[in-house]
């Protein structure tokens, strides 16, 4: 039961529009990247400016429920945002809700950076609340971009276009290490200050606040060049001709973008939409996709354990691995600048290459495979550093070999396909919201990684931080064997996966009699 204007995006040759569309889905995930994980380079910074103990031996320290809140509301913000704009998209459209994500985000990057308060607690609670909201704009990014370059893409290059757009994600937090080291190199150039132990009140400059306020609201820029462009964009030819049952204006609008001639088949629409008429919360979909569901949540949730808690605690792993000095030999700028420069040569030299290897290589091995490698080498190289920390931490370029291999492993592998998988899997009526239920699994995996991994490593104990590498070895094996309840989606069209095509194929299992005689009623009652 195939209508014309589906099969027209399929076969349709790769155009200058699929490069536009990459590049303004993408944006917003580059935006999303720099936001979450700014906050990584500044966040010993604020310890160090309002939680300072001119007693201590060592700077000032953000506490540890403290540190936990101002890492990890944004990321309980795009929980709630993934579910709302996620079930949004597929009420009222992909493109009517897509610009309001944007919005959110330039308001509250902004407002982040004027987080402002008569005490430390004042500041804090600020930072939160906007962070909070933050992530929900940016949490509505995730099922929206990814359904919306699903449906524009061709089947040949639809893995490849969809991981194009996540990849964005590792120029994000590249940017955000990039941008925290050269403003904080700036300030350093015309700020001097001793370090912490040759004058611990004078080791943080004031000029340091106004420092993690521009860091973070530089991630208002990116959002606001995209908006324009993100506005001018159609709805999605199968939102139009498959749920709002407008095959003219499907046709229409994918003819002006993508420079194809395509029949309407009108008359074909009531059919094609009698025969996938059945909720989310239904028998009907349990049978045919839930097993999908259950593995793309599962997946994403042990995933983003293992990737939020390696991102979000490099800060406390690296001067123990002697990668930067300890925090007393320096002042509170140059402790920016060396977090900072850390994290992007570790995201340029591992997490970068394997987005890109994901975007090179998903239409040649296809999801399943890179899912499977990644977990398993994310484990291996994660068990090495946790079982044989000790020779690990002696040789510090070992480690950053290892440590950067597994930031390589989850980008050529689930950080990826765990994002393209929900995609494609499922049908045009439900795709936005059940990306979405993956998505918001995966970021209650990364709280996880926030409240519970980042407590063993906040105090820089080594003790902690091997018992933390283990934990997340062991996660990634889980995840490993639940990558087998999804499959390979590759060289296939959405239709035929998800069977809205009407036929059985590997993907969906066989209906029950009482399902398609059920299907035919309904048919026949709408001619």
């Amino acid at each position: 039961m195939g209508l014309e204007v589906l099969e027209a995006l399929d076969s349709a040759r790769t155009q200058w529009y699929h490069v536009t569309a990459i590049v303004i889905a993408g944006m917003g995930f580059f935006t999303d990247a720099y936001d979450l994980f700014c906050i990584s380079t500044v966040s010993k910074l604020l310890g160090r400016l309002y939680y300072f103990d001119p007693s201590s031996l060592k700077p000032g320290k953000l506490p540890l429920k403290i540190n936990n809140f101002v890492t990890g509301t944004a990321l309980v913000g795009t929980l709630a945002g993934q579910l709302v704009f996620g079930w949004l998209g597929d009420k009222l459209g992909r493109k009517k809700v897509y610009g309001v994500t944007l919005l959110i985000m330039v308001t509250c990057a902004i407002c982040s950076g004027l987080s402002f308060g008569s005490t430390s607690k004042s500041v804090m609670t600020s930072l939160c609340f906007f962070r909070f909201w933050l992530g929900f704009g940016i949490g509505g990014d995730y099922p929206l971009s990814a359904t919306i370059m699903s449906e524009y893409a061709n089947k040949r290059t639809r893995g490849a276009f969809i991981a194009a757009v996540f990849a964005m994600q590792g120029v994000g937090i590249i940017f955000a290490g990039l941008m925290s080291m050269l403003l904080s190199a700036i300030f350093m150039s015309n700020f001097h200050a001793p370090t912490y132990e040759e004058n611990r009140v004078l080791s943080t400059q004031r000029e340091a606040d106004f420092l993690w306020r521009i860091v973070l609201m530089i991630g208002a820029v990116p959002a606001m060049l995209t908006y324009y462009w993100r506005m001018k964009m159609p709805e999605t030819g199968r939102y139009t001709a498959i749920i709002e049952g407008n095959a003219k204006q499907a046709a229409a609008d994918m003819a002006r973008v993508l420079d194809i001639e395509i029949q309407a088949q009108q008359d074909k629409i009531a059919d094609f939409k009698a025969a996938n008429d059945y909720p989310l919360m239904s028998n009907e979909f349990f049978q045919r996709h839930g097993r999908h569901l259950i593995g793309t949540m599962s997946t994403w949730f042990l995933l983003d354990i293992a990737f939020y808690s390696q991102n979000l605690t490099q800060k406390d792993i690296f001067p123990v691995m002697g990668l930067i000095p300890k925090e007393p030999k320096m002042n509170a700028i140059q402790e920016v600048y060396q977090t900072s420069r850390a994290m992007f040569v570790i995201a340029l030299l591992g997490t970068f290459p394997g987005y890109w290897f994901t975007v090179f290589f998903i239409e040649r091995l296809g999801r399943f495979k890179i899912q499977l490698i990644g977990f398993f080498m994310m484990s291996f190289f994660m068990f090495i550093i946790g079982a044989e920390y000790n020779y690990v931490k002696a040789h510090k370029n070992v480690f950053a070999l290892l440590y950067g291999l597994t930031f390589f492993f989850a980008n050529f592998g689930p950080n990826s396909t765990t994002f393209v998988l929900p995609a494609e899997l499922f049908p045009t009526r439900v795709r936005s919201t059940c990306h979405a239920l993956s998505a918001a699994s995966g970021k209650a995996g990364a709280m996880v990684g926030v409240f519970g991994i980042q407590s063993l490593t906040v105090d820089n104990e080594v003790g902690q931080i091997r018992k933390a590498m283990l934990l997340l070895a062991v996660t990634n094996l889980v995840g490993f064997f639940c990558t087998f309840l999804v499959t390979e989606t590759k060289g296939r069209s959405l239709e035929e996966i998800s069977g809205e095509d009407g036929g059985d194929s590997e993907f969906t299992a066989t209906p029950p009699v009482g399902r398609v005689s059920m299907t035919r009623q309904r048919s026949e009652e709408t001619m």
